[in-house]
């Protein structure tokens, strides 16, 4: 078997990914994902997935749907603070509608690895 065949595609990539975020989320009623376009749109998406790794850095129920600057700049800052994770996406730019899917996978991708690696130090230190 080669290395390559052992990766999942991109397909399969994706899909894992979705679940994840599914996972992660699932207690937060107000975020349902399907897609890495319009479940994202307002950015709370993304600050119930930091606020799951980080519930004490603010609290959800107090976030508005129809603030997407402020969502996507609380969850892309405390992403960088306490994961480590760059922000690779633009604000402005997903608030303009511009969400690119692969972008957003991209950022996704990096996000689950930066909080996978913050988890994984957390249970070492403990």
């Amino acid at each position: 078997m080669t290395s390559s065949s052992l990766r999942p595609s991109y397909k399969e990539a994706q899909e894992r990914l979705i679940k994840w975020c599914q996972n992660v989320t699932r207690n937060y009623e107000s975020v349902k994902i399907r897609n890495f376009t319009s479940d994202f749109a307002d950015g709370l998406a993304f600050c119930a997935i930091v606020h799951h790794y980080f519930p004490d850095e603010f609290d959800f129920n107090k976030l508005n749907r129809d603030n997407k600057q402020s969502n996507f700049d609380l969850a892309f800052r405390i992403a960088e603070e306490k994961a480590h994770v760059h922000q690779l996406l633009d604000s402005d730019d997903l608030i303009r509608g511009q969400l690119d899917k692969k972008c957003v996978f991209t950022y996704l991708l990096t996000l689950y690895h930066g909080l996978k690696h913050f988890e994984t130090n957390k249970l070492v230190l403990r």
